[in-house]
């Protein structure tokens, strides 16, 4: 029987070719995750390590740099640590935003990733950080060095005049020396600029003070004895770990990221693999029809059943071995690839060779030879249950009535089942998400069971159509469609599982994407949105120069702050009053907000009919320096997405503040948006590279543009599933062609032409991937229905919007895809030759 069964592999190269490379694909992608994710783990791991190769102790500041006295670890303190025994050098570190401006003045890099911090030479004259490949470190106040990738981005060298942004106003410095480093951020794509020290120390904190320490030990000290010693000599307000300590939770840290990633890749692993088993199960199917009268032969030559069903199941395990083996290989090429694509990116992945673990190997041979066997499972137990003169006198397994009443009983029940649990979830709203999971998985389930049933009322809608438009041909396709419902289920299933995906995210994509738009469009009236690129916080005085360009009309900051108001701790949002109504959308419903002119403030109606606050009401206030008053609420305006509940005037809540934190600046201009008033509030902040002037477009992009990106990945991702899907059409339709040898010789012989027969097999095709798209969009746009219910709640303008034109292209494609799968099948049916086809039994 083993060797029947390697017989019967290699007799049927092109239809196992498409199952291997149905497992091949899925295989593939878990292998490949797998490999990628331990890659990215060693590396960073190894870069984590190496940054703390010369650390024995690190202690880390939490000061916030408010207290004047101490806002970090002291000069003295340090020089205290470096007394100590067993200790060789200590350096201290500052560090804070810095953007690099290339030669047209554009920044360099991520701007997130944008860092600037000390260059701290030892007695050596070298800081054991950085290797400077070029010049020499910063030494003197008009000094920077800068990182390899950033001075090549920025075509800098040695000796040139660059000109960086910090917190403050831009400053123009001499490159002094480029070096390397491992540190994360650049390696993320940002950019690192180092200052001396004393310079670092005046723009980040306090002269004299440091964010953090590395001590380094000299060789035979113990690091656990140095880091007892430390811990009397630190402030309350800072912490002391061993280096080695320090390396692990780093790398525990990378971890713990890297497994979302390594979860979300999976995930549309086992989505491809689910997919591929309705094209093994069909495979297999095909096959065992072919060879009825084969495996009835053998059974009354003294096979028994188990020894048929071994049979079927042995060609699985050396077709899930085969595929598994490929695509393992495959997998190993996509890790590399993935890596290489992260560039892209402008993310670096720090040097090493591919780690290839057990993990990954067990994991392909399992999850290939296992989905494989188990999609075998059913049309191996059908080959065995055939009676052996049943099957010498019928070339099909047709289905009982009995077995069909079942299938649909069940499935219906199941699909039932699953739609209350995914309304009941909609109905809880927000906490239920996981029912709507659940129920959402059973729906599907249902739906796939119900599939064969059906296909013949859905397809029957249709046949008139094709009859009337394509006549014999549009007849005959939409009779083959549904002639084998079960396997036209498989296959239309297959579809359907991909089409739910993809509609449920595009439904979900774009409805947030309009909330989002219509947010930024009924709140924000000003014509541009002021913010620093590297999402920090603006310096106090660019309110007021922008104040002073031409065709300023108002402006107005976000300024975020936090009071003890009536007892409770209230964020608070510091507005210019008078123009705070000019640049955003802010409606008084009782009161006025000229009342915030006049040291008042204005709380949301929300907040204010919780509380049974209104205008006139006097609440007792405590500010961030601890100082009490008593404030009168001025005006109740409409709850408004871009502001707190409580709005205050600036000049109230600056008093008492060290630094303001201004997230954005929105300026209204005379005219309205034009490049001239871009520039001229450019030229106003001194044409600052880390300062990103947006007008509405760019704040509807900004807030909208993550969800695309997204959205693009996600169908990037699924694209293997419906490859997967593609591959169980053209089975199915080379299934269909075999079964009708003799009915297609019939019909070449009475006439029929063969461009009529291929047109026959495509128009087939595009019905049942039409039939599979229509189940996916229905199921997908419910779904994505139910999963809206849950999060409409915390968006405001959350409206269902069904893309009618996604929905119609993903049509077309289903459409075309038909059209693509059939193109060898309905060639493979129109070269028949019609005598021999009419033999065919």
């Amino acid at each position: 029987m083993f060797k029947t069964a390697l017989r019967n592999v290699l007799a049927h190269k092109a239809r196992l070719l498409m199952t291997v490379l149905a497992v091949m694909l899925g295989v593939a992608f878990v292998s490949g995750t797998l490999v990628f994710t331990d890659t990215l783990k060693s590396a960073f791991k190894n870069q984590s390590a190496k940054g703390y190769d010369n650390v024995a102790v690190a202690v880390s500041s939490y000061g916030s740099g408010d207290d004047k006295d101490d806002p970090g670890v002291s000069r003295q303190t340090v020089k205290k640590i470096e007394a100590l025994d067993g200790v060789a050098s200590v350096n201290g570190r500052v560090d804070g935003f810095a953007g690099v401006a290339d030669k047209h003045g554009k920044l360099i890099g991520q701007g997130w990733a944008n860092k600037g911090g000390n260059y701290s030479p030892g007695k050596d004259g070298k800081d054991p950080a950085y290797t400077f490949t070029k010049g020499s470190g910063p030494v003197q106040d008009g000094q920077i060095g800068l990182d390899k990738d950033t001075a090549s981005k920025g075509g800098y060298q040695v000796g040139d005049r660059v000109r960086v942004a910090t917190n403050g106003p831009v400053k123009t410095y001499t490159l002094s020396g480029v070096f390397t480093t491992e540190d994360g951020g650049v390696n993320a794509g940002g950019s690192l600029v180092l200052f001396d020290t004393k310079v670092a120390q005046q723009l980040y904190l306090k002269p004299g003070f440091f964010e953090n320490v590395n001590i380094s030990a000299t060789p035979g000290a113990d690091a656990q004895r140095i880091l007892d010693e430390v811990l009397p000599l630190i402030p309350e307000h800072a912490t002391a770990r061993t280096g080695q300590a320090l390396a692990d939770q780093e790398a525990n840290d990378i971890e713990e990221g890297l497994g979302a990633l390594n979860n979300t890749l999976l995930a549309f692993a086992a989505i491809a693999l689910f997919v591929g088993v309705f094209l093994i199960s069909n495979t297999f199917t095909m096959l065992v029809a072919q060879r009825t009268k084969e495996l009835a032969l053998m059974r009354a030559v003294g096979a028994s059943r188990s020894q048929v069903r071994r049979s079927v199941l042995t060609e699985a395990l050396v077709v899930g071995v085969t595929a598994s083996a490929i695509g393992f290989g495959l997998g190993i090429a996509l890790a590399a690839g993935l890596r290489s694509a992260m560039s892209a990116f402008d993310m670096k992945v720090p040097g090493g060779s591919l780690i290839v673990s057990a993990t990954p190997v067990i994991a392909a041979l399992a999850v290939g030879v296992l989905v494989t066997l188990i999609a075998a499972l059913l049309p191996a137990w059908r080959a065995a249950k055939i009676p052996p003169v049943a099957a010498m006198n019928s070339v099909h397994a047709v289905a009982t009535t009995k077995s069909l009443v079942v299938r649909n009983t069940i499935g219906a029940i199941v699909t039932l089942l699953g739609a209350g649990v995914v309304l009941s979830g909609a109905a809880k709203g927000k906490d239920g998400k996981t029912m709507i999971a659940a129920g959402a998985f059973l729906a599907l389930v249902g739906i796939i069971i119900l599939i064969p049933l059906l296909s013949r009322p859905v397809i029957a809608l249709v046949r008139p159509a094709l009859a009337k438009v394509f006549g014999v041909s549009g007849k005959l396709a939409s009779q083959n469609a549904v002639r084998n419902p079960r396997r036209t289920g498989a296959t239309a299933s297959a579809l359907a599982i991909g089409l739910t995906l993809v509609t449920g995210l595009s439904v979900l994509g774009i409805t947030l994407g309009k909330a989002i738009d219509k947010t930024t469009t009924d709140n924000i009236k000003a014509d541009y949105m002021v913010q620093m690129a590297s999402g920090g916080d603006l310096d106090k005085s660019v309110v007021p120069e922008l104040r002073k360009a031409p065709g300023v009309r108002a402006v107005s900051p976000h300024q975020s702050s936090y009071l003890k108001l009536d007892g409770s701790h209230r964020e608070v949002s510091g507005v210019t009053p008078g123009d705070v109504e000019q640049v955003l959308r802010v409606e008084a419903v009782s009161g006025s907000l000229a009342t915030l002119g006049k040291g008042q403030i204005a709380v949301d109606d929300e907040t204010a009919k919780k509380h049974g606050w209104k205008p006139g009401t006097t609440l007792p206030v405590e500010f961030n320096d601890d100082k009490k008053t008593t404030l009168t609420v001025g005006a109740v305006f409409k709850k408004q997405d871009f502001l707190s509940s409580v709005l205050a005037p600036t000049s109230l809540l600056d008093p008492h503040e060290t630094r303001p934190l201004i997230r954005q600046v929105f300026v209204k201009m005379d005219g309205g948006a034009t490049s001239a008033h871009e520039q001229a509030l450019v030229n106003a902040l001194g044409d600052n590279p880390a300062i990103s002037f947006m007008d509405k477009k760019d704040i509807r992009d900004a807030f909208g543009g993550m969800i695309n990106m997204l959205l693009n990945i996600m169908y990037g991702l699924l694209a293997m599933a419906l490859i997967i899907a593609v591959l169980g059409v053209v089975n199915t339709l080379a299934m269909s062609v075999f079964e009708r040898q003799q009915e297609i010789g019939m019909l070449r012989a009475i006439g029929l032409e063969r461009g009529k027969v291929k047109r026959m097999i495509r128009l087939e095709a595009v019905v049942i991937s039409l039939f599979g798209a229509l189940i996916g969009v229905g199921l997908g746009t419910f779904l994505a229905w139910a999963i809206g219910q849950t999060i409409k709640g915390s968006i405001p303008a959350y409206a269902l919007v069904i893309p009618w034109d996604r929905i119609g292209l993903f049509l077309v494609l289903a459409g075309l895809v038909g059209v693509l799968a059939a193109l060898w099948p309905a060639r493979s049916a129109a070269r028949l030759n019609m005598l021999t086809a009419i033999k065919t039994e």
